[in-house]
């Protein structure tokens, strides 16, 4: 029997999102989560990961009358396997993603960037200083050069462990040793992983599940750190900056232009294009008042946090900015873009182009981004776009007022220089704020939202009551946007929700309750903040003992499992919304939940409600207080001359 329609109420948390449902509804246009209600009895078997597709003598299902598959193969072997699978595509996407970053770097170095340059030469300098390379009396260039050959090495090496290893605290990296854990390259760990799960290869469950930790760290510690580190150079390292979120944003009397995927070398041009007073001037002539750029996915995040530019909405939004019928081009690259799309446009003017040569869709037209001569392709897609302008249907259009303000950009090094300055910059006041009780500890938000859930309920439910508790957040991708799109990411919300301990750090320091620190690819900047609390001191000297959490309400890609190992393999507690397709097998599901915990200090939880995930939260950090002793109410005593001389200071 089917599953009885939810409203759009039911849907979705934020009111632009509920106003563009029931648009869809009167347009009758279909949407994912109309396509979930016809998926309501998803298959059984895959939920558990007991289906096995290894070979040619399955597909195999294991069943309590049916144990094993054709070769033997039993519960625990079969969803190990699908499990490390799953970390493999998730690990190939966020790396891919760095790859891509790396080769335009060298191109710059080389002077073939096609109009890109370094941006940033602090960040590459501090970079080439993370890595040993010598920076001092030699130009930009030529460090660059040695930089991008070493992340090239990070893809290819054969034997040598990732050289980013080093970047995490002394402590973990010997953990790392001696578990063996230590992946020696990005495409080699990728390779590896394949076979082990090709048929007859490995069947130890336990092995099998190392190994998705060996190969996540390849990603968080590897390809993901690396896309960060690039970006940063080539594009500028962000700093914060206000813009607007939600499909608000979009103009009624403007050319819309919606770019959504994740790699950021198209969107930073598209953001340097539609400045530029040729573009301004081509809008015009088409009886538009300009040019209206804005994102939707982790292509959002990545502009938004250098230059400003609205965000339109998160992923589940991506088909409802299109509904609102004012949208004259959506412009995709990579990941999370649903082939829908095209389908969704028919009923609307909206163009749907792909310019990526691994995703292309069958309906959308496809513009290869020329990245040789980037501001060249960008302005002839924007052309494109101006273009259809003249075919918006003012009668299908209908664009929600809804859109709230949001500071987003913080970078570690923007973090160091808020709480301590331009020459003091430091972690050293949040050490102490967490010492002293005031904040109780850290947590980072992340992931996708998923039509099985009402959109954005969890992470906004949970990220309030987390404040409320003198918890400090930090959100990347599509979390963040979901805390944009709620108001909780403006300091002013910290006078309004945010407990004292929180509220007043947040007052003294000028930063909101919850901080946007970039897009997917960016949770290493979360890793990156928790390693520079270990090194200042105070709070033990291994990630596991940090006072820090990091949770995936409403996740929904491959690449969010890759993410949740590679924090659990750095001694960071998980929790999930949902459960991994693993309980199918008692003993992995057991692995994953609890002996990771003695193994790694940190492992997996499950709650699908976020009260649930508050208490659980909650006593992850109030344990690791306790451990480090910090867990009590230091007293605040207000100091008179007599107080002053006795201290002898």
């Amino acid at each position: 029997m089917a599953k009885e329609s939810l409203s759009a109420k039911d849907r979705a948390w934020d009111a632009a999102s509920v106003e563009t449902l029931l648009k869809a509804e009167r347009d009758c246009v279909d949407t994912c989560f109309a396509r979930m209600d016809t998926q309501s009895n998803q298959c059984k078997f895959g939920t558990l990961g007991v289906c096995c597709r290894i070979c040619h003598m399955g597909p195999c299902r294991i069943t309590p009358k049916s144990p094993k598959g054709v070769c033997g193969a039993d519960a625990d072997t079969i969803v190990a396997r699908n499990f490390l699978r799953e970390v493999v595509g998730g690990t190939a996407a966020h790396s891919d993603h760095g790859r891509h970053l790396v080769l335009r770097l060298k191109k710059v170095a080389e002077g073939n960037g096609g109009g890109y340059q370094i941006k940033d030469e602090a960040a590459l300098r501090r970079a080439a200083n993370d890595y040993n390379i010598e920076e001092a009396g030699r130009t930009k260039e030529a460090v660059a050069i040695d930089l991008a050959n070493l992340f090239i090495g990070e893809f290819t090496s054969q034997e040598d462990p990732l050289k980013t290893l080093s970047l995490a605290p002394i402590k973990r990296q010997g953990m790392w040793e001696q578990l063996n854990l230590k992946p020696q390259s990005i495409d080699r760990m990728c390779v590896e992983a394949m076979h082990r799960t090709h048929m007859g290869v490995d069947h130890d469950y336990k092995h099998i599940l190392m190994h998705a930790f060996r190969t996540s760290l390849a990603d968080g510690w590897g390809g993901s750190r690396v896309a960060t580190i690039c970006s940063d150079i080539l594009f500028g390292t962000p700093t914060p900056i206000k813009a607007k979120v939600n499909l608000g944003v979009l103009g009624e009397k403007t050319v819309n232009i919606v770019v959504h995927g994740h790699e950021p070398e198209l969107s930073e041009m598209l953001a340097v294009a539609v400045k530029m007073p040729e573009i301004k001037e081509y809008a015009k002539n088409v009886g538009a008042d300009g040019v209206t750029l804005a994102g939707i996915c982790c292509t959002a995040n990545e502009i938004l946090m250098r230059h400003g530019i609205p965000v339109a909405g998160n992923f589940l939004q991506q088909e409802l900015a299109i509904i609102t019928g004012a949208v004259e081009m959506m412009i995709t690259d990579v990941q999370c873009v649903m082939p829908s799309l095209p389908d969704v446009a028919k009923s609307y003017h909206t163009q749907i182009v792909t310019t990526s040569h691994i995703a292309k869709m069958v309906g959308a037209e496809h513009l290869g981004f020329d990245g040789n001569d980037a501001l060249t392709s960008a302005k002839n897609i924007i052309r494109q776009a101006i273009d259809n302008y003249k075919n918006r249907d003012i009668k299908k259009m209908s664009i929600p007022k809804a859109n709230s303000p949001m500071i987003a950009g913080y970078s570690v090094e923007a973090i160091k220089y808020m709480l301590g300055g331009k020459f003091r910059a430091s972690f050293r006041p949040l050490n102490d704020a967490i010492m002293q009780g005031r904040i109780k500890g850290v947590v980072g938000i992340v992931g996708c939202n998923n039509p099985k859930q009402k959109m954005d309920h969890y992470m906004n439910v949970l990220t309030k009551e987390l404040i409320k508790r003198d918890v400090l957040i930090l959100k990347t991708g599509c979390a963040a946007i979901a805390s944009g799109k709620e108001g909780a990411m403006t300091p002013e919300a910290a006078l309004e929700h945010a407990g004292p301990g929180l509220r007043e750090v947040c007052e003294a320091v000028g930063i909101a309750p919850v901080l946007h620190m970039g897009s997917c690819v960016d949770n290493t900047r979360i890793l990156e903040a928790a390693t520079e609390v270990v090194r200042e001191g105070g709070l033990g000297d291994d990630l596991a003992q940090v006072p820090a959490v990091g949770v995936a309400p409403e996740w929904m890609s491959e690449k969010a499992v890759a993410i949740g190992c590679y924090f659990v393999a750095s001694g960071v507690d998980v929790v999930l919304g949902h459960p991994f397709h693993i309980n199918g097998s008692e003993n992995v599901t057991k692995f994953l939940n609890e002996e990771t915990k003695n193994i790694f200090g940190g492992s997996f939880h499950v709650a699908e409600d976020p009260h649930e995930a508050v208490t659980k939260i909650m006593d992850i950090l109030n344990d690791a207080r306790e451990k480090l002793g910090i867990n009590k109410k230091a007293e605040r005593k207000l100091l008179d001359m007599k107080d002053r001389r006795e201290l002898n200071v």
